[in-house]
């Protein structure tokens, strides 16, 4: 499945470096022009006697016809079906489902469906709905030769179902989500169900599709859109409260060469509002502050930072033991993305005290913050202890802020990524998303 992202955004040099840059002409960032992509055609046959007599023809977003079909909130699937009705009187009715499921293994009950949307296309009986048909031979009670509907089925945006706790709660509809190594997975289907009468066994045509919600976050502050609008340094913390979050000081204790007791006290900021798109950054500023100025220095090094944005997926599934007759809570932990740091031009430099900007990068192909049912994605930023040579700590977590992650960029100037190509990290690869395309096509 191809699943649409904020496109990629011009990276420029660090804060400070701008004057190095060649003069460049100011671009209207608040009304970006995106040229519309022609629907994609997908084919879909049930062949009889070496002919096809059923063709389902859908339009989506996907970038090409080998893709899935990929539909966005707000869409509808459309498309068209053919039937050469041959002997149309076995035929009782036609019926387009859609369904979206949370697998989480092998077995039919290992599979939650949490959308099960109907829509009927024609059936014999006068009293139900049919599609209006151009073809003559479906105007009758009994289908006649070639027959064909067009397609128009709405998505909701939205299903109502039983939360964890049995409590009929709204959610909206999430992401497709597979990936090779979790073992839960969030699949959408569409199919044409035929049903024939008692002595023909009823036909279907079905594809997988994936799902993208629109979730767009509100406009960060004003000025960090005019930073953004002008390509200027970010406002930190101080200049700019309302633009940031910033968590509680923490201070971080250890024991530096075996004998030197170390205590760095660490204030982590978030730029507002905790709402990322994917394929922009996160930004971060960070003040560390110790009287020991050699050990200030060291934890100040970019490279003994570890901010990380950390992904967990949750859900349950019934255990593997028949004596409990509950569900077991299972969970997948991993990190997604890696902070990288600079000193902070926009601070003095006091002795003791030190202040650096940095960035998370997001992935443009980043699942988005997602609860339907008892499965959910969720993020937090999390600083990790430093990674000083020859210093003992707990290495536990010190600090963890959950944030969301968006599929739209917010209203207003597009975020910029500040940080040099030279400094991106390596990020953990755990979407694996589009390689399972494959497997989904095996099912059918």
């Amino acid at each position: 499945m191809d699943v649409a992202s904020p496109p990629y955004h011009r990276r420029f040099s660090r804060p400070g470096l701008s004057e190095e840059l060649p003069a460049y002409t100011r671009r209207n960032t608040l009304t970006p022009t995106v040229a519309r992509r022609e629907p994609t055609e997908h084919v879909y046959l049930l062949t009889e006697k070496n002919r096809p007599w059923v063709t389902l023809k859908l339009y989506s977003g996907a970038k090409s016809a080998k893709s899935l079909p990929t539909f966005f909130e707000k869409d509808r699937i459309n498309g068209s079906l053919e039937i050469n009705a041959d002997r149309g009187d076995s035929i009782h009715s036609i019926t387009a489902v859609v369904t979206g499921r949370i697998i989480t293994g092998a077995s039919p009950s290992d599979s939650y469906t949490f959308l099960n949307q109907s829509s009927p296309i024609w059936a014999k009986s006068m009293d139900i709905p049919r599609v209006p048909s151009p073809s003559e031979g479906a105007s009758t009670n009994k289908l006649l030769g070639h027959c064909e509907w067009p397609l128009s089925i709405p998505l909701p945006r939205n299903v109502t179902i039983p939360s964890v706790k049995g409590v009929l709660q709204t959610f909206r509809l999430p992401e497709t989500f597979l990936e090779r190594h979790t073992s839960a997975s969030i699949q959408y289907d569409f199919t044409i169900h035929i049903s024939r009468g008692k002595l023909r066994s009823d036909s279907q045509v079905k594809t997988a599709f994936g799902y993208v919600p629109s979730i767009r976050p509100d406009p960060p502050s004003l000025l960090r859109q005019l930073a953004y609008q002008e390509v200027s340094p970010l406002p930190g913390p101080e200049s700019d409260p309302d633009g940031w979050k910033t968590l509680n000081p923490f201070v971080f204790r250890g024991v530096l060469r075996r004998d030197r007791a170390v205590g760095i006290q660490c204030t982590l900021s978030l730029a507002k509002p905790l709402c990322y798109a994917r394929g922009t950054v996160i930004p971060c500023s960070l003040k560390l502050e110790c009287d020991d100025r050699t050990a200030l220095d060291l934890f100040a090094a970019p490279s003994a930072i570890a901010v990380h944005l950390q992904r967990q997926v949750k859900f349950f599934s019934k255990p593997t033991t028949y004596s409990r007759q509950d569900v077991a809570w299972n969970e997948s932990v991993a990190n997604v993305g890696a902070a990288v740091w600079w000193p902070s031009p926009s601070y003095r430099r006091d002795p003791a005290s030190r202040y650096l900007d940095g960035e998370i990068k997001l992935a443009k192909d980043l699942r988005p913050t997602s609860a339907v049912g008892h499965f959910s994605i969720s993020y937090s930023v999390v600083l990790r202890p430093f990674q000083v040579p020859h210093f003992c700590s707990d290495p536990q977590d010190i600090l963890s802020e959950p944030v969301e992650i968006a599929t739209m960029h917010g209203r207003g100037p597009r975020p910029y990524a500040y940080s040099p190509p030279a400094y991106d990290p390596m990020t953990e690869q755990t979407d694996e998303h589009y390689e399972a395309e494959a497997a989904l096509r095996f099912l059918f």
